[in-house]
């Protein structure tokens, strides 16, 4: 849909840069870095917005026939098709450089146990020596993948707010009465604090099949204004209170990005529709699964290997870093998709991937 793939690309431009600022200055999230960078230590909220980008893309096809697919076992080989390839080929890339240039995680290089644990994309339920920090949501989004088909099925027999309702009660039940409840990424069990992100995204994709006057409401102006308390409540806290109630500010922010999203997909943002169909955004949207998977190796290995012989610690470091490894990790995920993602886009099956590749030869 139009501007969406735009929206995608910056999400994962903005994970990017939020990672150059992560690894660059240690204490995140009593950061070192100076105040003027703050607005690049969010990086869980890109996530959370890909996960409602995600909820809404899927939903979109479902919504348009009753909120029904065209069957689990189907539906399931093509998600299949579509996230495995490059994930794993990104995988192997990050255990070869978290091997032999830099670990990813502080617990050391990845194991035997990564290897079954990454491999199979089950990173949210077991602990394993990570070989790529930003896998993690990989295996949030698999789980919740997996359970799209029974959410579809509670909107379709029941209704939409019956839906939120049993998804998101269970998990403000678990904030209000669990301690510890705020996990933050690289934690396990992150599903269920994130599903109610991913049903919001799926019930607000009902937007695009309403009726006309429905779609014609002011979607971009509701999510300012759904926007402006959790924004005034995180400037008024400060941005390491925000990092540390993550479990809250996702849930709180999620109304606003899928109101966003609505604005884009139904054309009630002319001027950001504009803007996110512009050709660098437009391409940098057909790559952004790519850069997501791979940027991370590649800025660490700048930051932790290459760095240290031409500038000193801190800022100079993140201008380096920027310089360096963005344009790196953009060409890098351009290349990446064109033999690893997009032929799986384009083609349903292993038949015409091979009949394609043929042609070309």
């Amino acid at each position: 849909m139009v501007g969406l793939d735009g929206l995608r690309g910056l999400a994962a431009l903005y994970v990017a840069l939020f990672h150059c600022w992560l690894y660059t200055f240690p204490g995140y999230p009593n950061s070192t870095a100076p105040e003027w960078l703050e607005g690049l230590m969010f990086g869980r909220l890109a996530v959370v917005f890909f996960l409602i980008l995600s909820g809404f893309s899927l939903a979109i096809a479902p919504a348009r026939h009753g909120w029904r697919t065209d069957g689990v076992a189907r539906y399931l080989r093509r998600r299949a098709w579509r996230i495995l390839p490059p994930y794993w080929a990104a995988l192997v890339m990050s255990l070869l450089i978290s091997w032999y240039v830099v670990p990813a995680s502080h617990f050391g290089p990845p194991t035997r146990e990564t290897l079954v644990v990454y491999g199979l994309v089950v990173q949210d339920i077991f602990t394993a020596p990570t070989p790529n920090g930003a896998f993690w949501s990989i295996g949030v989004e698999a789980e919740l993948y997996l359970f799209f088909p029974l959410l579809l099925l509670i909107r379709r027999r029941l209704n939409a707010a019956f839906l939120i309702a049993c998804v998101t009660l269970p998990v403000i039940a678990l904030g209000l009465t669990a301690p510890d409840a705020n996990p933050v990424e690289g934690a396990n069990w992150l599903t269920p604090h994130l599903a109610p992100v991913f049903v919001a995204g799926m019930v607000s994709a009902g937007v695009v099949v309403a009726s006309d006057r429905v779609r014609r409401l002011p979607w971009g102006w509701f999510a300012v204004l759904a926007a402006l308390p959790v924004l005034a409540l995180g400037m008024a806290k400060g941005s390491v209170w925000t990092v540390t109630h993550y479990f809250w500010v996702d849930l709180a922010i999620a109304p606003a990005m899928t109101m966003l999203i609505a604005a884009v997909a139904t054309g009630r943002s002319a001027v950001l529709t504009r803007f996110l169909t512009t050709r660098p955004i437009r391409v940098l949207g057909g790559f952004s699964y790519s850069l997501y998977l791979i940027h991370l190796p590649i800025v660490m290995a700048v930051i932790r290997r290459v760095a240290p012989h031409f500038v000193s610690p801190g800022l100079p470091t993140f201008w380096f870093t920027l310089v360096v490894s963005l344009p790196v990790s953009l060409v890098g995920a351009w290349v990446f998709a064109q033999i690893f993602e997009l032929p799986f886009k384009r083609n349903r099956s292993w038949k015409s991937l091979i009949t394609q590749a043929r042609s070309r030869t």
